[in-house]
C-alpha cells in the first residue's frame, strides 16, 4: 500500500559511532566531540556518539566517556550511544546518556559470527538492560542487522525480521530500526519488509537503516518512505565501510539521503551547507575522501 510521503523526516546520524568504528587510526576525544558539536550545529536531532564496548573488541570506540563529557548538548537533541550488555549500560548510565541502543541480527548465522550467540539469546542478553533502562528511564533503540541478506545465509524471510522486531518491541525498545547490513536489498524488497512488518508494528515505530554497497540506498530509503517510514539511519561523508564486501562503500552518506529528502520537499531541520562542512573536517582528520556524492559535487561546484 502507497502512504502518501511523510512531511517531516528524522535523520538519525550515526558518524561518531557506527562511521568510526571501523577507522584503523587512532582519533582524538577531541576530534570525535568537534564532529558531534559540528553535527549539533548542523541540525540533527538524533546522534549516535558512542559505544560503551570493551575497548579490546572496538578500540576507536574507548573514551565515549569523555566525549559525552565535552560535547556542547543542545536542548531538544537526542545523544546516544550503544549499549549491548547491562555493563556498558552502567558505563552509560555514569555517563549521564539519556538514550542507549541494543542490537540483533535478522539471520542466525550472522548473530552467531557477530556476536557469538543464537538470536533468542542475544535478545535474552538485552532483557537486564532493558530492565535497567526501565528503572532509570532511559530510551532503548533497538536495530536489528542483515533484514535484507546476510553474508552467510543468503535472503532473509521478512517475516523472521518482523518477528524479531516485534520482541524487541515488547521488550521496551521505542523504535525499531531495520538494517541492510551488507547493501544488497532492493526497492521492491524493502517495500515488502516494511508492508509485512507493520502489520505488527505502527510505522511510526519503525526506521531504516541502508547500506549503498549495490548502490540501492537511497532507492530504499525512497522506498521506505512510500511505506510511511520517517525515521533513516545516515552517516556524515558516508563514513564507515562494509566489512562483508572487499572495497564497498558502507552507510548512505547523510547528505545524500539530505539532498534526496531536500528535494521531495520533506522538512528535516538540517542545513546541508553545514553538514558538508562538518564530512569535509572530519575526512580530513582522517585524510580520507569524502563519501558523499553530494558533497564532491557541491564542493567542486564552490
Amino acid at each position: 500500500m502507497t502512504q502518501s510521503l511523510p512531511q517531516h523526516v528524522r535523520l538519525v546520524e550515526v558518524g561518531p559511532r557506527d562511521g568510526l568504528q571501523n577507522e584503523q587510526q587512532p582519533i582524538s576525544v577531541a576530534d570525535k566531540v568537534r564532529l558531534v558539536d559540528d553535527l549539533s550545529a548542523a541540525g540533527l536531532s538524533s546522534i549516535e556518539v558512542g559505544s560503551f564496548v570493551s575497548p579490546k573488541w572496538v578500540p576507536q570506540m574507548a573514551g565515549s566517556a569523555e566525549v559525552f563529557a565535552a560535547i556542547k548538548q543542545r536542548p531538544g537533541v537526542n545523544y546516544s550511544a550503544l549499549t549491548p550488555n547491562l555493563k556498558g549500560f552502567e558505563a552509560a548510565l555514569a555517563a549521564g546518556v539519556k538514550e542507549v541502543a541494543v542490537f540483533a541480527a535478522a539471520s542466525e548465522a550472522f548473530s552467531q559470527k557477530n556476536i557469538n550467540c543464537s538470536i533468542s539469546e542475544s535478545l535474552e542478553r538485552f532483557a537486564p538492560v532493558m530492565a535497567a533502562a526501565k528503572a532509570h528511564n532511559i530510551r532503548v533503540r533497538g536495530y536489528i542487522s542483515c533484514v535484507l541478506g546476510c553474508p552467510y545465509d543468503g535472503e532473509v524471510a521478512p517475516e523472521q525480521v518482523s518477528s524479531i522486531a516485534r520482541e524487541l518491541i515488547a521488550m521496551g525498545c521505542y523504535e525499531v530500526s531495520l538494517g541492510d547490513t551488507i547493501g544488497v536489498g532492493t526497492a521492491g524488497a524493502t517495500r515488502r519488509l516494511f508492508e509485512i512488518a507493520a502489520r505488527d508494528i505502527p510505522r511510526e515505530q519503525l526506521a531504516g537503516h541502508f547500506h549503498d554497497t549495490y548502490g540501492q540506498a537511497l532507492a530504499n530509503i525512497y522506498a521506505s518512505l512510500l511505506e510511511g517510514i520517517s525515521v533513516f539511519d545516515s552517516s556524515v561523508a558516508g563514513l564507515g565501510g562494509c566489512p562483508y564486501a572487499k572495497g564497498a562503500t558502507g552507510n548512505v552518506a547523510t547528505e545524500d539521503v539530505l539532498y534526496l529528502l531536500n528535494g521531495l520537499g520533506i522538512d528535516t531541520g538540517i542545513d546541508l551547507d553545514r553538514l558538508i562542512a562538518a564530512g569535509q573536517r572530519i575526512c580530513a582528520v582522517l585524510d580520507k575522501p569524502n563519501g558523499s556524492r553530494v558533497a564532491r559535487a557541491w564542493l567542486a561546484k564552490a
